[in-house]
């Protein structure tokens, strides 16, 4: 019996396992260890793909991949689903907000079909996704724990044209060297995460569904104008694409809409027909604000293809109670990637939450069990609840799944080592590590050295004026390097530079300040 091969990257902490079944041949990434399919020809609808020519297969490759194949040959093609309908978890969590046909319900749990393909797209408009694009990797994963395979999709082609949905103007024209560095930022924290759960899965012993990741240029880079015309345009009604949502405001905004934005859900479309017709992904997922991009592929798959089984669910956005996105801070976006924002940041964004809004966030936002959020929600109606207890659950689990167990370990660290008071004895590398997520100001040893605590709390930016430092101190306040200062005559010494290299004042419990030593 023939064995199809399948493309795998080597299981690693930092590299998610990907597959796909419609490969012809494996292409060296510039990551290491990491392979993905290499379709660089985009030919007509009518024609099928053709094998390359000089397919590279390493022996490693075609093992893991054999092994695979092997185990779904041995179960006549078709993957034993879990048993919870996944479609069903996500309502009961808010985590669905439309289906384009109810049918999806049941084919998410048909024991007679392979399991289902299920993708969502991510356009690579800066370096990291966002506590935004989570609630996308988090449906994905809850396909993926229930037996179904997830495929990511960087958007390194639809990235310059730049979706309309929910912008009031056109987005700025991105450069070929900008999308290259995003699309690497972003692959690499799918990888990691989306890697993280492919483990977790194999260490339960479970057959795990290899999450696929792909760049939708490889299949638009060479598709000519009058090519998409032909197999997409045709297709499209001009009457059905100004009825979106999204088009008609900006129709009626000022600004308006260019062509080239017009056209991007039927690229979004096409993205869907493609991975349909060549990967067998059947499922596509979205931000409520993506239902008319949707859409535009479902109808293009029936037009083009004659074929139904194309399937849209779309999930709410983060808001809070009052109506606001959860996603930003005062200082921007939340960011995951622990280059643009800490993993000590990320973690004390979520320690911020309402009571209001953490039972949600926690249902939404975590995979913990419906009984044991229940179970929580119930402890903070008793006398005794400690204030803040759930909001530490819910900050533990988000950092985990973004960043890892030792992600979570640096910001629980970070967090029991910076609060006022504490005894943890800080080190200057932990003070380092929160460094780039509050103001610094850097002075020379001589500077520091001698010098009176209220000078340097007004030189470095603490607070405005000396009498204001006094009456912090005089209030029980200020704290330097988290021990309270009671004298406001206190001199730095040379014992109070944490390792010759930093200090850390503090006004109150947030107003941070890291005093670097030249």
């Amino acid at each position: 019996m023939a064995v199809r091969i399948t493309a795998m990257s080597i299981v690693s902490s930092r590299h998610c396992v990907i597959a796909t079944r419609s490969f012809h041949g494996c292409a060296w990434a510039t990551r290491p260890q990491l392979f993905r399919p290499q379709n660089g020809r985009q030919l007509p609808l009518s024609q099928p793909f053709t094998p390359n020519p000089n397919p590279r297969q390493p022996s490693f490759c075609t093992r893991a991949a054999a092994q695979v194949t092997a185990v779904e040959e041995a179960r006549g093609g078709v993957l034993a689903h879990q048993t919870q309908n996944v479609v069903n978890l996500l309502e009961e969590r808010g985590l669905i907000e439309s289906l384009t046909h109810q049918d999806l319900r049941s084919a998410c749990s048909n024991p007679s079909t392979k399991p289902l393909k299920v993708y969502c797209g991510f356009d690579p408009t800066a370096e990291s996704l966002h506590l935004g694009n989570l609630l996308g990797i988090i449906v994905l994963t809850w396909f993926q724990k229930c037996g179904h395979v997830p495929v990511a999709l960087v958007g390194g082609a639809t990235a310059r044209i730049g979706d309309p949905s929910g912008k009031s103007v056109e987005r700025p024209v991105l450069d070929e060297e900008t999308i290259r560095k995003n699309s690497d930022g972003i692959t690499t924290i799918l990888e990691q995460i989306l890697g993280r759960e492919n483990q977790t899965l194999e260490e339960n012993q479970t057959l795990p569904r290899f999450a696929l990741i792909m760049n939708n240029y490889d299949w638009w880079k060479e598709f000519s104008l009058l090519d998409f015309l032909r197999d997409v345009g045709k297709y499209a009604r001009v009457g059905t694409m100004m009825a979106k949502e999204s088009v008609k405001k900006r129709l009626q905004s000022d600004e308006g809409m260019s062509f080239t934005e017009f056209s991007y859900q039927l690229l979004q479309g096409y993205d869907f027909l493609y991975l349909f017709k060549n990967e067998g992904v059947s499922v596509q997922i979205g931000g409520s604000d993506q239902w008319g991009n949707i859409t535009a592929g479902t109808e293009l798959i029936r037009k083009v293809l004659q074929q139904d089984g194309a399937y849209g669910l779309t999930f709410p956005l983060l808001l809070k109670s009052d109506g606001t996105k959860f996603g930003k801070s005062e200082e921007g976006a939340i960011w995951l990637s622990p280059d643009m924002l800490s993993p000590y940041k990320f973690y004390q964004h979520f320690i911020g939450t309402a009571d209001a809004d953490v039972i949600v966030f926690l249902k939404k936002l975590t995979f913990l069990s419906m009984e044991e959020i229940l179970n929580l929600e119930e402890g903070m109606r008793q006398p005794g609840y400690v204030p803040n207890t759930v909001q530490r659950k819910l900050a533990e689990e988000v950092t985990r799944f973004v960043h890892g167990e030792e992600g979570l370990k640096e910001a629980l660290k970070a967090t029991e080592a910076l609060a006022p008071g504490a005894k943890t004895r800080l080190d200057w590398r932990t003070i380092d590590a929160i460094a780039k997520d509050v103001p610094s100001f850097s002075l020379s040893y001589d500077e520091v050295l001698n010098t009176s605590l209220v000078d340097l709390s007004v030189k470095a930016g603490l607070l405005e004026t000396k009498a204001a430092v006094r009456r912090l101190i005089r209030q029980g306040g200020l704290y330097l390097n988290n021990e309270r200062v009671e004298n406001e005559g206190k001199i730095i010494e040379g014992f109070d530079i944490v390792d010759d290299k930093m200090l850390l004042l503090s006004a109150g419990k947030k107003n941070k300040m890291v005093v670097r030593i030249d």
